[in-house]
């Protein structure tokens, strides 16, 4: 007499292995848009930092009421926990009572080839 396995209404191997596939595939995409989200508010936040400094050193040359000389100089400030390199280009215009700067910012690891953030400024001579 042969013997009948009762019916059992449970998942296959090959259907758990397909599952398991499928779910790990998932989380692996996860977790590399979750990495490059933190990377991206990271440099975001950077960049942020970078631009205030600059602006706040544009703003230095504007309430200093002198006229800046031609050159650059370059120093280092400590903002939102981290050290931060600056260097400041003044050069003239085509109007001898106007000044240029270019401000560039980077964090003080990095190198002025690629600065996080360049602002273009002008003072005038005062009055």
């Amino acid at each position: 007499m042969i013997r009948r396995r009762p019916y059992n209404p449970g998942f296959t191997l090959l259907e758990v292995l397909v599952a398991l596939a499928i779910l790990a595939i998932t989380l692996g995409a996860l977790i590399k848009a979750s990495g490059s989200y933190a990377s991206n508010a990271t440099y975001l936040k950077e960049k942020t930092f970078a631009q205030w400094i600059a602006q706040n050193k544009a703003v230095e040359y504007q309430l200093a009421n002198k006229f800046p000389p031609l050159g650059s100089r370059e120093g280092d400030v400590n903002y939102a926990l981290q050290e931060w390199r600056w260097r400041v280009k003044v050069s003239n215009t085509d109007d001898r009572r106007l000044r240029r700067l270019n401000i560039d910012v980077i964090l003080s690891s990095g190198e002025f080839k690629k600065p996080l953030v360049s602002l273009v400024a002008f003072v005038g001579q005062p009055l």
